[in-house]
């Protein structure tokens, strides 16, 4: 939510409901308005001015260092670095920063199985090959996670969760979902190396199911390019026009709850002769 909008909201409203009411429908604490609302009544420095100008026109993709630079190449104004980062700290204009993906899970082992893919993406069949992935969702006031599971047959996402965390249950929760009601014992689900896919418990719930697994190289995408491509277009058809933490939590989850829907019984696809997944795994029984 941007601050000065949400301090307009409340003032429009606030003759039908408390700020109390307001923040909790945003799912914005009290004391993030009140200090919001301060800052927006107070007078904002000239410099201060230039910086959020530098940061707005860039989209909030970059940081104090190039900043920074910025300032001197194009205003001839020199700074020290942290200077600007405290001006960018305090009006919350930071570029955000990718979170990089664990390494490893306290107390789990370490299994790295062989690539059997091979970048094969096609099945004769449903329940044949299955493809798995993590993805980021930085689009609300907190970092969400989406757990992935498709069906390579016709690209149908057969299992997915959505977590605020990346502990190793976020990944079993996938799994057993997708297992459920499913024949797997001929099943070979592909996956890239992440803590979770490599730990004791997930390589011993494929297992329990049947199931075969297969990694990626190490810092390979292309051997999971279908996964990875399903969540590249989530991401660019359901929240291209959103632009940081511009939406609450629980939409967030309901548009990744309705995208997953509409990619599943009403997109078609070429290579399913325009039949959407569901429609074309109906079609071919």
């Amino acid at each position: 939510m941007v601050p000065d909008i949400f301090v307009e909201v409340v003032e429009v409203f606030k003759d039908r409901f408390t700020a109390k009411e307001i923040c909790e429908c945003f799912e914005i604490p009290r004391s993030t308005y009140y200090r919001w609302k301060r800052s927006v009544n107070q007078k904002i420095p000239e410099f201060h001015q230039l910086v959020i100008n530098i940061c707005k026109q860039l989209s909030h993709r970059v940081g104090h260092r190039k900043v920074r630079e910025i300032l001197w190449k194009d205003h001839q104004i020199k700074k020290n670095r942290k200077t600007v980062q405290k001006v960018m700290q305090k009006y919350e204009i930071q570029c955000r920063v990718k979170v990089k993906r664990q390494k490893y899970i306290a107390g789990e082992s370490k299994i790295i199985v062989s690539n059997l893919l091979k970048q094969d993406f096609k099945a004769e069949k449903p329940n044949q090959k299955w493809v798995t992935d993590i993805t980021y969702l930085p689009y609300g006031p907190k970092m969400l996670y989406l757990s992935t599971i498709m069906d390579l047959y016709n690209n149908e996402v057969i299992a997915y969760k959505i977590s605020d965390s990346q502990h190793v249950d976020f990944v079993l929760e996938t799994l057993r979902e997708a297992c459920n009601g499913r024949e797997t014992h001929e099943v070979k689900l592909h996956s890239d190396q992440g803590a979770q896919y490599t730990s004791y418990a997930f390589q011993a719930l494929a297992k329990e199911n049947g199931i075969t697994t297969s990694m990626s190289r190490k810092g390979n995408c292309f051997d999971n390019a279908v996964i990875e491509s399903f969540h590249s277009s989530l991401k660019s058809e359901e929240f291209a026009a959103q632009f940081r933490a511009t939406l609450t939590t629980t939409i967030v989850i309901e548009k990744v709850v309705n995208y997953m829907y509409y990619y599943n019984y009403i997109r078609p696809f070429s290579k399913l002769n325009c039949h959407s997944p569901v429609e074309y795994r109906t079609v071919a029984a």
